[in-house]
């Protein structure tokens, strides 16, 4: 049972990181969609490891209930033990007494004596039938709990008392440990933090020193894989990442190269972070049925 959750961890924890990794990467590329499906898998990763650590804590706390009504159960049953199996609720009317003729007893049969005794009687056999309807079954387990406590802990599987130590040893390797995890994270979560705020906001640049910016992908296409399908395709690709670069581009115009292969050309030359969020638009490829990859890209310097 150990090791299956030692796998479980293993693996929930090298899938988180892996799906949390590529998120945080496509999210610096701007690409949007494999970042949505990247961090969904990372919250679903999330749940199986909070359900796998709700599942150990519910199995440790139904077994020691388990223990805790074993030892419950013995305490009863010693109580039990304790009980007279023949319970005499009148003693002085035992036929041992009432036939004893070595004259050590003495019989007296007074009238009122005999009143008074029924009547006594009476009174006594109220009181047991009173206490018998309000002590119900679970007063002995009642006690048998209050009384557990100060029972012995169970010895099956475990080392006896003298082989213990008295004083367990601490643990500094994983405090230390601890310690060093915790500072990291400290440090490491602002790094990244302002690592992927940078890469991702939108911000004003300087126009580089080049006439246009040109790049080339190939565009492929499922089902429909017309040249008319694929040009209808690749325009709607373009029309719609070219408007998400911050830079303005009204003159952008998109060539075919060849039958799948074509040349978007976008005047005045797009800053580093645009021509990044226009490559990881394309890349994307939020289009239907539809999928790019960048060939090439480049800038166009001016002459003299």
């Amino acid at each position: 049972m150990k090791a299956l959750r030692l796998v479980g961890y293993t693996f929930g924890g090298l899938s988180a990181v892996y799906a949390g990794y590529y998120t945080v990467l496509y999210l610096t590329r701007w690409e949007w969609q494999r970042a949505l499906i990247s961090a969904a898998l990372l919250i679903v990763v999330e749940v199986f490891l909070a359900t796998v650590l709700l599942l150990t804590r519910l199995t440790r706390l139904e077994a020691r209930l388990e223990q805790s009504d074993a030892r419950v159960e013995e305490v009863r049953k010693r109580l039990e033990l304790t009980r007279d199996p023949v319970p005499n609720h009148f003693n002085w009317l035992r036929s041992s007494d009432l036939t004893d003729v070595n004259g050590s007893r003495t019989f007296v049969f007074v009238p009122v004596l005999m009143v008074a005794g029924a009547a006594l009687s009476g009174l006594a056999m109220v009181l047991q039938k009173v206490a018998g309807a309000t002590a119900r079954p679970g007063a002995e387990r009642r006690l048998a709990g209050r009384l557990a406590v100060l029972t012995a802990p169970p010895t099956t599987g475990t080392a006896s008392l003298e082989d213990q130590t008295a004083v367990p040893p601490a643990r500094t390797g994983r405090r230390a440990i601890a310690v060093v995890a915790a500072v990291a994270g400290l440090v490491l979560v602002p790094v990244l933090w302002s690592a992927l705020a940078d890469a991702t906001q939108t911000r004003a640049e300087e126009a580089p020193d080049a006439v246009s910016t040109t790049m080339v992908f190939r565009v492929e296409t499922r089902g429909d894989q017309s040249p008319e399908a694929v040009q209808l395709a690749a325009q709607d690709l373009w029309e719609t990442c070219r408007r998400s670069t911050a830079a303005e581009n009204g003159d952008a115009t998109l060539n075919r190269m060849d039958a799948d292969v074509y040349t978007g050309v976008v005047r005045p030359a797009l800053p580093s972070h645009d021509m990044m969020r226009l490559r990881g638009c394309i890349e994307d490829a939020n289009t239907n049925r539809t999928s790019a990859v960048v060939l090439g890209e480049g800038q166009v310097a001016q002459r003299g």
